[in-house]
């Protein structure tokens, strides 16, 4: 693929690729990765370099969303080294049984895994992997998410069944994935 490096005016440098999937051309501002405009073949660079300083107003904004979370991500990683993966086993499967046993719900192994992407998941034959990270969130955000992997051993995908058992259980479950969500950038 490959792609060129433009300076926009008031915003610096961006990194214009061509795109066989582009339909049109997008604009994306992402940690680390900085400004990304897709063009599509049949649209020239020249173009492209128009439609991005049309944004410039959206691009400054995200940009600054962008370095806010870099900064957070820094804070976090901090805050998420040197864990000690067989602590955090110990204390992530017991909160894992007492939820499970107090919820009535049974899983089948589980699995500690330091991931990039996710808090955890169940598979369809209810395996669940929890990220060793999740020990040095706050204890109603692991409960949340250990409770989040519980309900998908019942309902596998995210529909309103699924979320209405999830809200029996925590209670304030859009709250604690804003909450969450804050939390997010120090997977990376």
């Amino acid at each position: 693929m490959g792609g060129n490096l433009f300076r926009i005016e008031g915003i610096g440098e961006i990194l214009f690729e061509r795109s066989t999937r582009a339909k049109r051309i997008s604009i994306s501002v992402r940690p680390f990765k900085g400004v990304r405009v897709a063009v599509p073949y049949r649209i020239s660079f020249e173009k492209a370099m128009e439609f991005a300083g049309s944004k410039r107003g959206w691009i400054k904004k995200n940009l600054e969303k962008m370095r806010q979370m870099e900064r957070d991500h820094k804070i976090l990683s901090i805050k998420f080294n040197d864990i000690d993966r067989y602590e955090a086993r110990r204390i992530l499967v017991k909160r894992l049984d007492e939820l499970a046993k107090a919820h009535g719900f049974k899983y089948n192994r589980v699995f500690i895994r330091n991931q990039k992407t996710r808090w955890g998941s169940c598979s369809s034959k209810n395996n669940i992997s929890l990220n060793v990270k999740l020990v040095r969130l706050p204890e109603r955000l692991t409960d949340y998410v250990i409770i989040h992997e519980l309900v998908h051993t019942r309902i596998k995908s995210h529909n309103k069944k699924f979320y209405a058992e999830l809200e029996e259980i925590a209670n304030d479950r859009k709250s604690l994935d804003r909450e969450l969500k804050k939390y997010g950038v120090g997977l990376l």
